[in-house]
């Protein structure tokens, strides 16, 4: 979807609400095109909706989506890029119920951005994120297309039978992702399967967590940049998005 001529990136903050809560969603796109376009629901890491991953979500934009980043936390709430941020992410991993509200009201914001094809949404995280992806897709929600995990927590939400899962989902994992035992990933396989999903797995090995950031170094506590597998999961998501965005 990327042209020839260099992008020409607009930003702006969209706020919507989750019951109470007031977010802050980061949205982004190319603006030499007009008219609605497919959107790249953009799930943040643990340390929130910060320098990072709006980074990101301009990548996605300049490959001709409208990029729309969720915010989980609410409004303001924000961690530190290289800080311990168990605090912030830790009552969502307790109560997926609530992350699963969150994501869905992110969702149905970015269906209201009048740029956005309502009938051609994705959603994508990062670590946590990625757990955010996942439960969007266990959500069942109507009209999402897909999901994709990049090194993300895979344990189930276990909020009850799980209803078909309807989108197309991609995990790219890393095999020494201490964040999941070979055993998560061989239940979210069953996992998947039983819900009757359309589902890809692609484990790399040597891998670790958080494998896509640059710079990052710490593999006693299992964090490693992996500059093959950053490479070869970017390859293999846009290959999915072409696929799943292609005309029938």
């Amino acid at each position: 979807m990327s042209g020839q001529q260099q992008a020409v990136i607009h930003s702006e903050l969209v706020e919507y609400r989750e019951g109470e809560t007031l977010c802050e969603g980061y949205v982004t796109w190319d603006r030499r095109s007009d008219g609605r376009r497919p959107c790249v629901l953009l799930a943040h890491a643990w340390d929130g909706l910060n320098a990072p991953i709006r980074a990101k979500a301009e990548e996605f934009a300049a490959l001709g989506y409208v990029c729309f980043a969720v915010d989980v936390y609410g409004k303001g709430v924000r961690g530190g890029v290289a800080d311990d941020n168990s605090r912030l992410m830790g009552p969502f991993m307790e109560d997926r119920a609530l992350l699963r509200r969150r994501m869905v009201a992110g969702f149905e914001a970015a269906l209201r951005h009048p740029l956005v094809d309502p009938s051609r949404v994705v959603v994508i995280g990062y670590c946590f994120g990625g757990l955010c992806a996942l439960d969007l897709a266990r959500s069942a929600v109507p009209g999402l297309k897909a999901a994709v995990s990049f090194h993300g927590v895979l344990v189930p939400p276990r909020l009850g039978p799980q209803p078909a899962i309807t989108a197309k989902v991609l995990i790219l994992h890393g095999w020494e992702d201490p964040t999941s035992s070979k055993e998560d990933v061989l239940a979210v396989a069953r996992e998947l399967t039983d819900a009757g999903a359309d589902w890809q797995l692609h484990a790399h090995g040597h891998a670790m967590h958080a494998f896509t950031y640059p710079g990052l170094h710490n593999p006693e506590a299992g964090l490693q940049y992996h500059p093959d597998a950053a490479r070869r999961t970017w390859a293999a998501m846009r290959a999915f998005l072409d696929e799943v965005f292609a005309p029938r």
